[in-house]
């Protein structure tokens, strides 16, 4: 299938529009490198400042294939951004389109000159609906938007692509301001709205208000469309509500240069993304229809009320929260805790009947689990995540620190067995830090560490593991595989002990990277190798390469 877009031939007709999955250059790199469909990569929106965006939950469901998102613009600014790209290996037939945005005219210029040597194209985000100040509240103003376009596009050598909000009267007359200044293609369309979504009485969003994306946005996608491509024979990249080779063609037919599938991926592992988009490739050129089946329209992004029954305190910044009631939850899976007008973040159950959250005090929503009292009403969505599956034969090691525990706890306690018990390694800086200890006896063979002697092996847990390694013979290291969850360096740290007596392929390992959707839209879980730890993990094998 050729596809010509602005002067390149591409591999493919595709995107993934700005601000979904390919948010971080590891991400990036992997979609280029395996992705050939997607001829279009597009950045996440970059501005002067890094944003740390809105706290947690950024993205909701309110129909199935139907979404609200207020990420809030988060980005690591244009200087760290800059860097990140640079490191991208870009092949000849890929257009990389960076998006950008800026709070006036002259932002938008700065971002843009910074940021065009290692572009391809610029879009310029003139239609985010829930960031004041920025998008749609400059996007909506044909002059406005005549005049940023006008300033880049004398600013900068490459093409300059507007994102263009649907939240006005007559899109044409936005997309003529556009042309009016020199843009070059046009990107229709961004989230409709904001709009609003609750559960229980509360907003879900922290920002209460939201864009509109998914199925339900379809219509008014093709619509500004057929509206702008009526005006212009430039190339037009097509989003909002794709999801299906027959929606493509319903873009094509539109005018649709460039086909956009964002909010289709929600839920969807990196396997399945490159699955999707290469039967996607296929659909179009064969007038079949097989990738929308594999749409995720059951994913399941709803919170179930809990009462908290015990909060039993560890120590002065670690604490057991027992609830009231059980979650069928597999090993390896995990949670998010929802508290109505604080946020939500991921957590993996200590025990799932009932269920019990390890809980360390470390900002500002762990504070507020540490100090809930019983009686108190929480929320959990979930179980997200991947279950740990090893082989029938294999001797499982458990490695953690900190709350990792709660995720290899349930390992132990699945998968082990009288004639095969599971080895765990428990690490603390102290003795008072270790929590849960009886009961991890019960599940498998205990060996813990504390960094001051205070308990079991005196030094690190990595340290334990490598001793207790050592003494092993290579017919019992030819069954172990490894499970590690617990703070970066000790995982780091029992990775390269492990990996002098095994391969890459049966360590499995857990780091606690920020994870915000849990559904792999927003990226920001982004792991080395570009895989999405709450889809793709948590538990993930290093790999050697990709």
């Amino acid at each position: 299938m050729n596809t010509e877009f602005l002067g390149k031939q591409l591999s493919g007709p595709f995107t993934i529009p700005s601000g979904i999955v390919t948010t971080a250059p590891a991400i990036i790199q992997r979609v280029i490198d395996t992705m050939p469909e997607i001829g279009v990569i597009t950045t996440k929106s970059i501005g002067m400042q890094p944003r740390t965006g809105n706290r947690e939950p950024v993205y909701s469901q309110f129909a199935p294939g139907c979404f609200v998102n207020a990420v809030g613009l988060t980005n690591p600014g244009m200087d760290e951004a800059l860097e990140g790209l640079a490191s991208l290996r870009v092949p000849d037939d890929r257009f990389l389109l960076v998006s950008i945005f800026g709070g006036s005219v002259e932002e938008f210029v700065s971002v843009a000159q910074k940021l065009a040597p290692v572009a391809d194209g610029l879009e310029l985000n003139l239609s985010c609906p829930h960031a004041k100040g920025y998008g749609m509240a400059m996007g909506q103003d044909p002059e406005m938007v005549r005049d940023v376009v006008a300033a880049v596009c004398a600013a900068v050598d490459v093409p300059v692509i507007p994102k263009l909000t649907p939240n006005v009267d007559d899109i044409a007359v936005i997309g003529r301001a556009a042309l009016e200044g020199g843009a070059s293609a046009l990107c229709a369309i961004n989230t409709t709205g904001p709009g609003y979504t609750e559960h229980h009485g509360h907003p879900v969003l922290s920002n209460a208000m939201g864009g509109m994306s998914g199925k339900g946005v379809l219509p008014t996608a093709l619509k500004a469309l057929k509206a702008l491509r009526q005006e212009t024979d430039v190339p037009l990249i097509g989003c909002g509500g794709l999801s299906s080779a027959a929606d493509c063609r319903a873009a094509a037919h539109c005018g649709a240069t460039i086909f956009g599938v964002g909010s289709g991926l929600t839920g969807m592992d990196t396997e399945d993304i490159g699955r999707f988009f290469a039967d996607l490739y296929h659909d179009l050129g064969a007038g079949t229809d097989e990738a929308g089946k594999q749409v995720r329209f059951d994913v399941d992004m709803g919170f179930k009320p809990y009462r908290v029954a015990a909060n039993d305190v560890v120590c002065e910044d670690i604490t057991v929260v027992t609830l009231d009631g059980e979650l069928d939850i597999r090993a390896g899976e995990y949670v998010f805790v929802w508290i109505p007008g604080v946020g939500e973040k991921p957590f993996s159950c200590l025990t799932h009947d009932p269920v019990r959250l390890a809980v360390i005090n470390v900002g500002e929503f762990t504070a507020q689990c540490y100090d809930l009292s019983p009686g108190d009403e929480i929320y959990l969505r979930g179980p997200h995540g991947v279950p740990v599956k090893p082989p029938k034969d294999a001797h499982i090691v458990c490695v953690a620190g900190g709350t990792g525990l709660a995720a290899v706890y349930q390992i132990a306690e699945d998968f082990g067995s009288e004639a095969q018990p599971v080895d765990l390694f428990v690490g603390a800086r102290t003795a008072n830090r270790l929590y849960f200890r009886e009961e991890c006896h019960t599940v498998g063979r205990v060996t813990l560490a504390t960094d001051d002697g205070s308990a079991g092996f005196a030094g690190r847990v990595s340290d334990a593991l490598e001793e207790f390694l050592s003494q092993q013979p290579p017919e019992a290291l030819a069954k172990m595989v490894f499970y590690n969850c617990g703070p970066a360096p000790m995982i780091h740290a029992s990775e390269a002990v492990q990996r002098q007596y095994v391969t890459s392929d049966r360590i499995f390992s857990a780091i606690d990277y920020l994870t915000k959707c849990g559904v792999g839209i927003c990226g920001a879980c982004a792991a080395p190798d570009g895989r999405r730890i709450c889809v793709d993990g948590p538990f993930i094998a290093r790999e050697d390469a990709h």
